[in-house]
């Protein structure tokens, strides 16, 4: 089995990849990542070297390029997770959100489709994940469903909504083998300093301020990294193909409430006074189209698949302060840029 992993030098990518390097041997895995400022090579240097793994740098919006990999490996099956995935960036900047979201994955359908076409009982499946953003926003009951309407609010969602559309296409159309999954926030080791936990993490580090959108009262769903990879990990080898599966940890905080038992968690951790840290927040402007509330009811995963997380969100997140205090070199490198280079540079050494 020779599986193309994309973006996975990326957040969740990396802890896809490494758990798939680990637990199939017998398993070829290729990363294919452009190394963009959220690809990050860093990531994974416990497995680089294990004889199972490869690294591709390239880019999923280049279709020559995509083409030649597919013809020249013959992949067997294919995990999509690169993507743009940031909103505030999605807002600055629609256009690049659709080149790698829509056309990069058109381009890997139109790869896997030539795969399928020339030995349709050799490629088995093209597995595309998503995000729970697709679905739009909740009022204050109700969760999202594998059946619930797409209502996309962003430039980031309504790419994923549109990539998600042709994956489907592409399975009806012309009866590519596909699996699609869409799950809620993801928090854990290796999250990119921009997003809200391990921004936090850094500034309360730091003694910065803490900011929050609003009056912090989104909510959002959230899940420990490894939970995801796993739940990946069952989709891929136990799901039926076409089929949709909503991924979730069944974990609703407000995102004021998740930075209070974040800065009571790093009170004890840094030997600061109690309610030191909470001094630090600081409520900025609301940024445009801000969905109040999601919420995932993963239980056809749970019912159909057996899959379960399997840490609460305080346990998750004690864990992912712990490791973000453990890899100061990881934070530095990232935060201040120097990763880019010096792994660029690795990269081009092999």
């Amino acid at each position: 089995m020779k599986v193309l992993i994309t973006g996975g030098a990326g957040f969740i990518g990396s802890h896809v990849v490494r758990l798939f390097v680990n637990k199939y041997p017998n398993y070829t895995i290729h990363n294919l990542d452009n190394l963009t400022y959220a690809g990050n090579l860093a990531n994974l240097t416990d497995i680089e070297k294990k004889p199972n793994y490869k690294f591709v740098k390239g880019d999923i919006v280049d279709a020559a390029f995509i083409s030649e990999l597919f013809t020249k490996e013959n992949y067997n099956a294919v995990v999509h997770l690169a993507a743009e995935s940031h909103v505030d960036r999605s807002i600055t900047n629609p256009l690049e959100f659709v080149m790698t979201n829509v056309i990069g994955t058109v381009n890997l359908l139109n790869a896997a489709k030539e795969l399928y076409k020339k030995d349709a009982t050799s490629f088995k499946k093209f597995y595309h994940v998503s995000t729970d953003e697709v679905y739009g926003a909740l009022g204050d009951t109700g969760m999202f469903t594998e059946e619930t309407s797409y209502d996309p609010h962003s430039p980031y969602s309504a790419s994923k909504a549109s990539s998600d559309h042709f994956v489907r296409a592409y399975h009806d159309t012309y009866g590519l083998p596909i699996v699609i999954s869409n799950c809620s926030n993801n928090y854990g080791p290796n999250h990119f300093p921009e997003k809200l936990i391990p921004l936090c993490i850094n500034n309360i580090k730091n003694n910065k301020p803490l900011p929050i959108y609003g009056k912090g009262e989104n909510v959002r769903d959230w899940l420990f990294v490894e939970d995801h990879a796993t739940a990946i990990d069952t989709i891929f080898h136990k799901a039926k193909l076409g089929s949709t599966y909503n991924i979730g940890g069944h974990n609703e905080w407000t995102n004021i409430d998740v930075i209070r038992l974040l800065c009571r968690i790093m009170d004890k951790k840094l030997n600061r006074e109690t309610g030191a840290n909470e001094k630090l927040i600081t409520f900025v402007k609301d940024r445009a189209g801000h969905d109040l509330r999601y919420a995932i009811d993963a239980s056809k995963l749970k019912n159909d698949l057996g899959w379960v997380p399997s840490v609460t969100f305080e346990q998750g997140l004690d864990l992912t302060v712990d490791w973000y205090l453990h890899n100061e070199e990881w934070l530095s490198n990232v935060t201040s840029g120097n990763y880019t280079h010096y792994y660029e540079e690795q990269y081009a050494k092999r």
